[in-house]
């Protein structure tokens, strides 16, 4: 049912206080809770963290395990940093479309105290200093006048959690509405099918073409859209075929009235994808 969302520094207590949830809601509820976190998929956290794409990787996956996990009965609690505003607006929508009621518990500490908690890990259980430090600049703290970050809960270091209040959260309030972006609706148009794997596979050929004669960091022209893609690395057809496919599953479900707007959105899509 309810999504509770963990975000905080490396090492700021986000872990301990999701087990302390977990307990309170299995001995004062009869729900089951399912916690969803980086150990779960078995990562090493200094590989994935030093690398853009495994990291965007492992949180597609902790995504698809919560959409997996949520349901009408059951509570799932995200252990993750959770620290890009955009991934967690991303969540937001998840459960907009499972329509079911969230909230964020911002573990606060400072980077001192994060980084002396990391320090006295075990060494195979501490992020490296370099990974350590970009995080923390990285880091895009929640704020509860954005809609996806509210009800927020920041919990500092000596706090006890509000459990009372984050169960009033998940369990007394409405679930947001879904809206257009989040609900499935049928094709728009018979021909809506044809025109988008027409488009979609000559945006793919006209970059496949383009790479014979470009290096990274070039912009590509793209036929029917002002939009350009840029070339930020040498990309196969096997890869481009994935994204294709990717996109081509989300927008049956999201279609647009104006088949004009796919080689926009398609070129917009692999340009987001592509770093």
């Amino acid at each position: 049912m309810p999504l509770i969302i963990m975000c905080g520094y490396p090492c700021s207590g986000k872990t301990r206080r999701t087990e302390e949830l977990k307990a309170y809601f299995e001995q004062n509820t009869d729900r089951k809770v399912h916690v969803v976190a980086d150990s779960v998929l078995v990562v090493e956290k200094n590989d994935v963290y030093a690398d853009s794409q495994k990291e965007k990787q492992v949180r597609a996956a902790l995504k698809a395990e919560v959409e997996r996990k949520v349901n009408k009965d059951d509570i799932v609690i995200l252990d993750s940093l959770n620290y890009i505003k955009g991934y967690r607006y991303e969540l937001f929508c998840l459960i907009k479309h499972a329509q079911t009621p969230h909230c964020l518990v911002y573990c606060l500490t400072s980077d001192d105290v994060s980084s002396a908690w990391n320090a006295s890990r075990d060494p195979e259980a501490q992020y490296t200093q370099d990974i350590f430090d970009a995080l923390v600049l990285r880091f895009e703290p929640p704020d509860s006048r954005n809609r996806w970050d509210s009800p927020l809960f920041t919990i500092l270091q000596d706090d006890d959690l509000q459990f009372e209040a984050i169960a009033d959260a998940i369990f007394k309030r409405k679930a947001p509405p879904p809206n257009q972006s989040t609900q499935s609706q049928p094709l728009s148009s018979a021909n809506f099918l044809y025109e988008l794997d027409k488009i979609t596979q000559d945006v793919l050929m006209a970059i496949f073409n383009a790479q014979k004669s470009s290096v990274p960091g070039d912009l590509v022209s793209v036929p029917g859209t002002t939009e350009k893609i840029e070339l930020t690395r040498s990309i196969n057809m096997a890869e481009l075929r994935k994204f294709r496919r990717q996109f081509i599953s989300y927008t049956k479900m999201h279609p647009t009235e104006n088949t004009g707007h796919i080689c926009n959105m398609f070129v917009q899509y692999l340009n987001k994808s592509l770093h």
